[in-house]
C-alpha cells in the first residue's frame, strides 16, 4: 500500500526569475490533494514579437484540478499575481490574498471581465485549513506592501515557503519581519524551507528603505527645474518616500502612468497610503513653476508605452522635459532590460535632461535577501531541508551550496517540472512533469511553439515574400507577381527580382501538367525556387506565401 507523501512541484520561477507558480501535494501518489502558491507572469521581449505576457503552463495541475484546493498569493508583484486573471478561471479553485494583494487582483479580474473567481481576503498572519494543509501566513518585508511567507503544516512535517523577502530593520511602511514565529518554527523542528534565491550571489545586506528615503530627500532638494522620478510602481514605500521628499522640497507631486495610478489607488483603498498625501492632475501640473513640481512616472525599465518613454520621445500629452530638468531612476536594471533602459536614457540626454541613477547616488535598495540576510533567516528557521527557488540556475545552485554551509542537512536545487518528494526521506526528484509556457497574444492564450509565434520570429528575422501565380487549366497565363515586406530594399528594387520571377516560372514549367493542377505541388515548387534564389543573393530565407489563382 502506498504511503502518504508531501511533494513540491515548481511550474514556474525555478531556473528563471519571473512567472512564479509552485504546487504542494499531500497524499498517496494516486490520490494527492494540492495547493498552489502564486501565479505570475514575465514580460515578452524581442524573442516573442507581439507577446506582452508569458505565464507558466498549468496543464499538469489542470488534469487534477478537482484535487486543487486553493491558490495562495504571497504578495502583489506581477511575477506572483500577473496570471491570476488569466488562469484562475481555468483552475476553478478559491484564491486567498491579504487586503492589498487582493485589491490588485480584484482590479485585474475586473479588467478581464472575470466575475466568477472566488477571491478570499484574509488578514495578515491568518491561519486556516485547506484540505490536508494547516496554513499560516507570516509577515515579512519586501519592496511591496504586505509581503508574506506561508507556513504549511502537515502530518509529515512543516514547510516554510518564503515568497520574496528581505530583512529591513527600518521599513518606511508596514511592520518588520516577524522573526519570532520563524524562530519558533526552528525551535519546533522545521522540516523544509523553500526560499528566495535572487540575491544569493551578492554579499552583505540589501539595505533599508529608510536610508533611501533620507538620500532621496537630500537629492531632490538640490535639483533645479522640473524633476521626474521613476521607480517600480508597486514599491509603495518608495512612492511615499519620493512624495515626502518632494513636499520637503516644496514640490507638488503629479502621478503619470496607469500602473502608478492603479497601485496608489489600491494603497489608498486598503489604508496603506499615509494621510495627507495629495497629488496634482497632469493638466494642472504644467502650469506650476518648474522648481515646484515633481512627476512620479512609470517606465523605469524602458517599457515603450510607459509614461517616461513617451516623455523621452516627446509625445506625452501632459509633459515635456528640456535642458535644466532632471530624471532620477530610483530603481535597478532588471537583467534583460538593459538595452531598452539605455535607449531611454540616451533619448532623455538628447533632450538636455540630466540623468541620475543608482550608480550615481544611493537611491535604490533591492527587495531580495543578500547573503547576510539569508544567513539570518537560516539561523532563525534552521530547516533540515533547503529548496531554493526564484532564481536562474546559477542562483539556485549557489543557494543550495550556501544552505549546506549554513548547517542545513540536505538541499535540492529544482528546475521547473521537477516533482520533489519532501517527506518522507526527501528531498528526492521522483518525476519530471511537463512545465511549459503559454503566451498572451492579444486576448488569446497560445502554447509555446504555436505557429503564429514561430512565424513572427521568422518574420522579424527575414521578412515575408508574397508570390502570386495565375493558371488556366495547367498553363501560366500571366507574369509571376512578387511583393515583399522586410526584404532588403536593394534586392526588392533590383533587376534580380525579375530573375526570381523567371526562376519561379521555370520551376513551374518543369512540373508535369498533372502536378501544376495540384496547389500543394505548385506551392512547394515556388518555395524551392525562392529558397535557392535568396540563398544566393542574400543568405537569408524569407517566409514565402504563395497565392494561386485558377481560371476555369
Amino acid at each position: 500500500m502506498s504511503k502518504k507523501e508531501l511533494v513540491f512541484l515548481p511550474l514556474g520561477g525555478s531556473g528563471e526569475i519571473g512567472m512564479n507558480m509552485n504546487l504542494y501535494g499531500f497524499g498517496t501518489p494516486a490520490n494527492r490533494q494540492w495547493i498552489m502558491i502564486d501565479c505570475g507572469v514575465m514580460f515578452g521581449d524581442l524573442s516573442t514579437p507581439g507577446i506582452d505576457l508569458i505565464c507558466p503552463d498549468p496543464a499538469y495541475i489542470l488534469e487534477e484540478k478537482e484535487a486543487l484546493n486553493g491558490l495562495l498569493l504571497t504578495h502583489g508583484h506581477e511575477d506572483h499575481i500577473g496570471a491570476v486573471a488569466l488562469l484562475a478561471p481555468k483552475l476553478g479553485c478559491p484564491v486567498y490574498a491579504t487586503p492589498f494583494t487582493a485589491a490588485l487582483v480584484a482590479r485585474k479580474l475586473e479588467e478581464y471581465g472575470e466575475h466568477d473567481v472566488e477571491l478570499n481576503v484574509i488578514d495578515m498572519n491568518a491561519r486556516f485549513q485547506i484540505g490536508p494543509f494547516d496554513i499560516e501566513y507570516v509577515t515579512l518585508t519586501h519592496s511591496i506592501p504586505e509581503p508574506s511567507g506561508i507556513i504549511l503544516r502537515t502530518e509529515l512535517g512543516d514547510v516554510l515557503h518564503t515568497g520574496d523577502w528581505k530583512i529591513d530593520k527600518a521599513p518606511t511602511l508596514g511592520p518588520v519581519t516577524d522573526s519570532e514565529i520563524i524562530k519558533k518554527l526552528g525551535d519546533d523542528g522545521l522540516m523544509a524551507m523553500v526560499c528566495d534565491s535572487t540575491n544569493v550571489l551578492s554579499s552583505g545586506e540589501s539595505g533599508s528603505e529608510s536610508a533611501v528615503r533620507e538620500s532621496l530627500t537630500k537629492l531632490i532638494a538640490k535639483q533645479e527645474g522640473r524633476v521626474a522620478v521613476t521607480t517600480f510602481a508597486s514599491n509603495v514605500s518608495r512612492v511615499v518616500s519620493i512624495c515626502e521628499a518632494a513636499m520637503a522640497a516644496d514640490r507638488s507631486v503629479c502621478l503619470l502612468g496607469r500602473s502608478m495610478l492603479r497601485i496608489v489607488d489600491a494603497a489608498r483603498e486598503t489604508g496603506i497610503l499615509p494621510e495627507g498625501l495629495r497629488f496634482v492632475e497632469p493638466r494642472d501640473a504644467g502650469f506650476l513653476p518648474r522648481q515646484h513640481v515633481l512627476y512620479l512616472c512609470t517606465g523605469s525599465q524602458g517599457e515603450p508605452r510607459a509614461a517616461l518613454s513617451r516623455i523621452a520621445r516627446n509625445d506625452h500629452r501632459d509633459l515635456t522635459l528640456s535642458a535644466g530638468d532632471t530624471v532620477i531612476f530610483s530603481s535597478k536594471i532588471i537583467p534583460g532590460n538593459d538595452r531598452e533602459i539605455y535607449n531611454l536614457q540616451n533619448d532623455l540626454v538628447e533632450l538636455g535632461v540630466k540623468i541620475i541613477t543608482e550608480k550615481d547616488e544611493f537611491i535604490h535598495v533591492s527587495g531580495h535577501p543578500c547573503r547576510e540576510e539569508l544567513r539570518a533567516m537560516y539561523d532563525w528557521a534552521r530547516p533540515e531541508i533547503s529548496i531554493p527557488v526564484h532564481g536562474e540556475a546559477r542562483h539556485l545552485e549557489e543557494h543550495a551550496k550556501f544552505a549546506l554551509e549554513l548547517g542545513t542537512k540536505r538541499s535540492f536545487a529544482p528546475r521547473n517540472g521537477d516533482l520533489i518528494r519532501i517527506a518522507p526521506e526527501g528531498p528526492e526528484r521522483i518525476e519530471v512533469v511537463p512545465a511549459g509556457r503559454i503566451f498572451l497574444d492579444g486576448d488569446t492564450l497560445l502554447p509555446d511553439g504555436a505557429p503564429p509565434i514561430r512565424e513572427r520570429r521568422k518574420l522579424s528575422y527575414a521578412g515575408v515574400l508574397v508570390v502570386s501565380v495565375v493558371f488556366e487549366r495547367a498553363e501560366l497565363v500571366d507574369d509571376v507577381a512578387i511583393d515583399g515586406v522586410g526584404i532588403v530594399s536593394t534586392i526588392e528594387e533590383s533587376d534580380d527580382m525579375s530573375d526570381l520571377s523567371g526562376d519561379i516560372e521555370e520551376a513551374l514549367f518543369a512540373l508535369p501538367k498533372t502536378k501544376r493542377k495540384d496547389d500543394e505541388a505548385v506551392s512547394l515548387a515556388v518555395k524551392r525556387a525562392v529558397r535557392v534564389y535568396f540563398d544566393d543573393v542574400w543568405g537569408k530565407r524569407p517566409i514565402v506565401i504563395t497565392q494561386i489563382h485558377r481560371i476555369e
